[in-house]
């Protein structure tokens, strides 16, 4: 059965901003992106690594309708693994590298000030 925990207030998470938090045992990361809330389980895939306490930017891409120019894309939408440079959709939990592979997402929910994880 799934549950909601606290794990902090508006107040504390700024616009462009991320927090580790922890619920239930489980360390978290909770980002807010643009004024939306979304939450990753605080490990990369590939070792295990701390994902939510690394960098939280862009990405490249090239697509065929741009004649594969190089071109910013995602700018506050995908965190960077520290360890070893993985990137991932916040939104999603979905590798940039490895599109098959994800990180565990869990539902944010927003009461009044506080702000909940779904678990």
């Amino acid at each position: 059965m799934k549950k909601e925990h606290a794990v902090a207030r508006i107040g504390d998470l700024p616009e462009g901003t991320h927090i580790v938090v922890e619920a239930a045992g489980r360390q978290i990361g909770l980002f807010n992106v643009r004024g939306e809330y979304y939450a990753l389980a605080n490990a990369c895939f590939h070792q295990n690594g701390p994902l939510c306490r690394g960098s939280v930017g862009g990405v490249l891409v090239s697509r065929e309708e741009t004649g594969w120019e190089w071109e910013w894309a995602s700018e506050g939408e995908i965190v960077t693994c520290p360890w070893h440079s993985l990137e991932f959709e916040i939104k999603t939990g979905r590798c940039v590298a490895f599109p098959s592979k994800r990180v565990p997402s869990y539902e944010v929910r927003v009461d009044g000030d506080e702000i909940r994880v779904v678990l």
